[in-house]
């Protein structure tokens, strides 16, 4: 019994983790696409700053837009798999709840 609850805590805890995790995925993706509509509307040889590694190095706004832009594509891929991953566990924990409950 103890083994049940233990294991059903533990795919309780990774799915909770799945769900934080996508939170803040989904505030970077927010965050990138609001620094993308930003810097569309300047011109391509504007001078802007951007954080790399801990660095902080001057580009051109021509520059930073598809280094960015790229970005954002590998986030909403990470999005698209943690909610994948968030379905299949949500699957198993339905699946040992409906196991292991007793009618």
């Amino acid at each position: 019994r103890n083994y049940l609850q233990t294991q059903h805590q533990n795919l309780k805890a990774e799915y909770q983790a799945y769900a934080q995790k996508l939170s803040e995925m989904e505030a970077e993706r927010k965050e990138h696409a609001l620094v993308i509509s930003t810097l569309q509307k300047l011109p391509n040889e504007r001078r802007c700053y951007r954080l790399v590694g801990g660095v902080l190095v001057e580009r051109t706004v021509g520059e930073v837009v598809p280094a960015v832009s790229k970005n954002l594509e590998s986030i909403e891929k990470v999005v698209s798999n943690l909610e994948e991953a968030m379905d299949k566990k949500r699957k198993d924990i339905d699946e040992f709840v409906a196991k292991y409950t007793k009618p």
